[in-house]
């Protein structure tokens, strides 16, 4: 039966979005001395079974700083067109053939020199694991 009255249910939000610069900062929270995870959920207003998956994640390293990429700076060679010093060859077909190299220096001093063939695929391999 109802009596006139209409009852609002409010509470947290679902499927809210956090980046994981905020999820960080609220992790952050909860390893301060004294802290209560149920109190740092509530006043970020989300479940502590929510926080408490965000601390796990960030134990097993799963949730961390997104990386910000890094320029640094380059250095270009022109590309030298190599000489050919035999005689010429039947005027069918005459290719030159330019070499461009790329050198990358890593912040650790090591560094790659890749030739203008090499495949993208390789390069991120060696890069990654010159960085591991």
């Amino acid at each position: 039966m109802s009596d006139g009255h209409v009852e609002i249910l409010t509470g947290r939000e679902r499927r809210r979005r956090w980046s994981a610069e905020a999820k960080l900062r609220i992790v952050a929270e909860t390893e301060e001395p004294g802290a209560c995870v149920k109190q740092v959920a509530a006043r970020h207003d989300v479940y502590p079974g929510l926080l408490f998956t965000w601390r796990r994640q960030v134990r097993e390293g799963r949730l961390t700083q997104p990386q910000v990429p890094m320029f640094i700076p380059v250095e270009t060679e022109r590309p030298v067109p190599l000489a050919i010093s035999s005689p010429p060859a039947p005027p069918t077909r005459a290719v030159a053939v330019a070499v461009g190299r790329i050198e990358i220096e890593l912040g650790d001093g090591s560094r790659v020199r890749v030739d203008d063939g090499v495949s993208l695929v390789t390069l991120r391999r060696v890069i990654s694991a010159l960085r591991g």
